[in-house]
């Protein structure tokens, strides 16, 4: 027999090879990216939560230091708690600023309590936003995790 013959059933035969490996190489790569992106949205979400949980409980905390001193210790658990499960998800910075807070709420908490008088004079010296520089780092860190 002539090896003619045979070329244009081995060329079908590759042909429909090439194109299955193909059809299946583009649905797994899809599959896998859309996977990855769902996985970063997740990780994002647990961030977001968390920073915000950090954020509504360290508010609380401090708003109830200016006026109360502090022997309960129970009081701020939740809050390292928080610290660490960002050392789980987070960067040195997000855990630095979290770390200032809570050494301010304690600080505060030792401190004597302040009057309505006081939470002006507070107010108008920036004091009373403890929160901003950890705000400003997890904005800037889910900035940057978005931007993978």
């Amino acid at each position: 027999m002539n090896a003619a013959a045979y070329l244009p059933a081995v060329s079908a035969l590759a042909g429909s090879a090439i194109g299955g490996f193909t059809s299946l190489a583009t649905t797994w790569l899809s599959q896998h990216g859309q996977a990855k992106a769902q996985q970063m949205t997740r990780d994002r979400v647990k961030r977001e939560t968390l920073f915000a949980e950090f954020i509504d409980e360290a508010s609380t905390l401090y708003a109830d230091a200016l006026t109360h001193e502090c022997t309960d210790f129970t009081k701020i658990g939740s809050l390292y708690a928080m610290i660490g499960r960002m050392r789980l998800l987070s960067s040195k910075d997000i855990i630095e600023s979290a770390e200032i807070v809570s050494q301010l709420i304690i600080t505060t908490y030792l401190a004597p309590n302040k009057t309505f008088r006081d939470l002006i004079e507070l107010r108008e010296s920036h004091a009373m936003d403890p929160l901003k520089a950890f705000s400003e780092a997890c904005r800037e860190e889910l900035r940057r995790f978005e931007a993978k």
